[in-house]
């Protein structure tokens, strides 16, 4: 370690991740109990300090990994948020990032070991320190991002129903959309595929079955929903 920097306060760096799901047409994320001062016991994001050997990005996702036991999970940078007096502990910057998972994918035994939950978007208790503000920002940018580019399918199983994708954008952006017009806007990119199996939980006459093809959207990506 070289002493050049002798003369400058240390500060810390740390990351937090707002992890997001959709189940049962509700847009979810992921928050526990804090188990370490200050804090302690107040709902929180679930985050970690960068280490000496690791790049911000590489903290970002070994944090994922450690919460979801998943790798190649989309995941985005949300900002730096640095207030003076964000961390009664001692001076520290935090990085936010959103990341997109199924919740069907998700180990349950995960969310006992770590002690997390899945907690509607809409019914966020109060959050620990910035955390609020990290998870509105990112929101603000997963709505916008979802209008043009099909990150949202990350949250969604491999074969999903039209009236599920539709649930999806209207949890995401927290408005109804019309039927008719969002089918019509579906039906018109070749890269949402229907596909001959029917699945029969959500009504009795069942409803086709779609997937997202990445090949044929990666060859023709003119996406607007």
């Amino acid at each position: 370690m070289t002493s050049f920097y002798k003369d400058y306060q240390k500060i810390f760096v740390s990351v937090d991740c707002i992890i997001f799901g959709f189940d049962e047409n509700k847009l979810k994320i992921l928050i526990g109990k804090r188990k370490m001062d200050p804090g302690r016991g107040e709902w929180s994001l679930y985050g970690g300090f960068v280490h000496n050997d690791e790049s911000v990005d590489d903290a970002a996702h070994r944090t994922l990994f450690e919460l979801t036991g998943m790798r190649n999970v989309y995941m985005r940078q949300v900002g730096a948020f640095g207030a003076v007096d964000r961390d009664p502990g001692e001076r520290v910057v935090s990085v936010a990032y959103y990341a997109f998972i199924n919740v069907k994918d998700y180990d349950d035994r995960l969310l006992k070991e770590h002690g997390v939950e899945w907690v509607n978007i809409e019914e966020i208790p109060s959050l620990y320190s910035d955390h609020r503000e990290m998870v509105d920002k990112a929101r603000k940018l997963m709505k916008e991002q979802i209008k043009t580019d099909p990150v949202g399918f990350n949250l969604l199983p491999n074969l999903f129903t039209l009236t599920q994708l539709q649930r999806l954008y209207e949890a995401v952006n927290n408005e109804e959309l019309d039927k008719r017009n969002f089918r019509k806007r579906v039906k018109e990119m070749d890269f949402i595929e229907k596909t001959d199996l029917i699945d029969k939980k959500s009504s009795k006459r069942g409803a086709y079955l779609y997937r997202f093809n990445k090949k044929a959207y990666n060859e023709d990506s003119n996406f607007k929903l």
